[in-house]
C-alpha cells in the first residue's frame, strides 16, 4: 500500500511535468504550492510565467486526478464483478457495461451531434451504460434461476450487440467523424477539465464506498453460494445490486474517458497476491494500483509519439494481452 501510494505520487508529478511541452519539476511542484496557497519563494523561481502555471493547474492537473479516479474505479469494479460472478475474467467490458456507454457516445459523434453542449458526449455515453446494464438485467430475469453463468452469458450478448451497433454507426454516420470515434473506442484522457473531474472522482467513490461498506458480505463469497446464504448473505440480490452499482459507476467513467480495457481484468489479479482475497484489504489495493496503471499508460501514451497522442486503450490493451498469456503460462506449469 506505501508503495502504491508513492508510485502514484510520482507518476502524477511526471504525468503533470511530461506533455508536449515537458516542464521541469521544480516548477511543477512551484505552480502546484502556488496554486494551494503554499509559500511560493519554498522553490526557486516558484511563481515562474503564467503560461507555465496555467499548463500545469489548468489543464494536466486535472487530468492527472481523472486518470486516478478512473483507473481506482475501473480496478475496483473488476475486483467486484469478478467476486460477484465467481468468474476470473470478469471486467465491465464482458457484461456490456463499456460497450453500452461506447455505443451512445459514438451515436452523438456520427448522427445526432453535439446538441446539448459539452455534456452531450457524456450524457450519451451514460444512457448507453445504464441501457445496457437494464437490457442485462431483463434478460437475466426472463430466464430459470439467477445464476453468475446467465449474468456472464447475457452481458457477452449484450456487448456483442452494442459493438455491432456502433460499427453500424460508424459507417452510416458522418465518415468525417471517423477519427473521434476511433479515439473515443479506445479511451483517452483529452476531454478532462475541472468541471467533469468530479464526475469521475463520483464514479469512482460510489464503487469504492459500496465495495468498503458490503466487504464482509463480499468476502461470503468466497466460500460459495451456498455457504454465503447460510451467513445470511442474500447473494443473488447483493449479485443484482453489485452489477447495478458497477453498471452505473462504469457509466459514469466511460463518459469521460471512453473504453478503456483490461483495467478491470487485471489490477485484481494483480493485487490478490500482494493484499490477499478478503475485500477490504483487496478494493483498496485495486484502487491504489488502477490509479497506478492508468496514470502510467496515460504517461506513455501522450510520450511515445510526440506531438500526437495514442489512445490510452492501445496501452492498456498491449498489456492486458501480454499479462493474459503470462497467466495462461504459468497456470499451466
Amino acid at each position: 500500500m506505501a508503495a502504491g501510494a508513492a508510485a502514484i505520487a510520482a507518476l502524477a508529478l511526471l504525468s503533470i511535468a511530461y506533455g508536449s511541452t515537458v516542464i521541469a519539476l521544480s516548477d511543477v511542484i512551484a505552480a502546484l504550492g502556488h496554486a494551494a496557497g503554499l509559500d511560493g519563494d519554498l522553490v526557486p523561481g516558484s511563481l515562474g510565467n503564467i503560461p507555465v502555471a496555467k499548463i500545469v493547474v489548468d489543464l494536466r492537473l486535472p487530468r492527472t486526478i481523472m486518470a486516478i479516479c478512473v483507473g481506482a474505479g475501473l480496478g475496483v469494479i473488476g475486483a467486484l464483478l469478478q467476486t460477484v460472478t465467481r468468474n476470473d475474467i470478469a471486467d465491465p467490458f464482458l457484461f456490456g457495461l463499456s460497450s453500452g456507454a461506447a455505443a451512445g457516445a459514438v451515436s452523438v459523434i456520427t448522427i445526432f451531434g453535439d446538441r446539448f453542449g459539452i455534456w452531450t458526449l457524456p450524457v450519451a455515453a451514460f444512457t448507453g451504460g445504464i441501457l445496457a446494464a437494464g437490457i442485462v438485467l431483463l434478460l437475466v430475469s426472463r430466464v430459470r434461476g439467477q445464476g453468475p453463468e446467465r449474468l456472464i452469458l447475457a452481458g457477452l450478448a449484450v456487448s456483442f450487440m452494442f459493438v455491432a451497433l456502433t460499427n453500424y454507426l460508424v459507417f452510416a454516420g458522418d465518415q468525417r467523424a471517423a477519427h473521434s470515434v476511433l479515439f473515443w473506442t479506445m479511451g483517452g484522457l483529452g476531454l478532462a477539465r475541472w468541471d467533469n473531474v468530479g464526475l469521475a472522482a463520483l464514479g469512482a467513490g460510489t464503487i469504492l464506498a459500496y465495495g468498503l461498506w458490503n466487504h464482509r458480505k463480499l468476502d461470503a463469497f468466497l466460500a460459495g453460494e451456498n455457504a454465503a446464504e447460510s451467513l445470511g448473505v442474500p447473494v443473488v440480490r447483493m449479485r443484482r445490486t453489485a452489477f447495478l452499482v458497477a453498471a452505473f459507476s462504469t457509466a459514469i467513467l466511460v463518459s469521460v474517458a471512453g473504453v478503456i480495457g483490461f483495467v478491470g481484468l487485471m489490477i485484481p489479479h494483480l493485487s490478490r497476491p500482494l493484499a490477499g482475497p478478503l475485500h477490504l484489504r483487496l478494493i483498496a489495493s485495486c484502487a491504489l494500483f488502477g490509479a497506478v496503471l492508468l496514470l502510467a499508460s496515460d504517461l506513455l501514451a501522450r510520450t511515445l509519439l510526440p506531438p500526437q497522442e495514442l489512445p490510452i486503450g492501445i496501452i492498456t490493451s498491449s498489456v492486458g494481452a501480454f499479462f493474459v498469456v503470462t497467466m495462461l503460462i504459468r497456470n499451466r506449469s
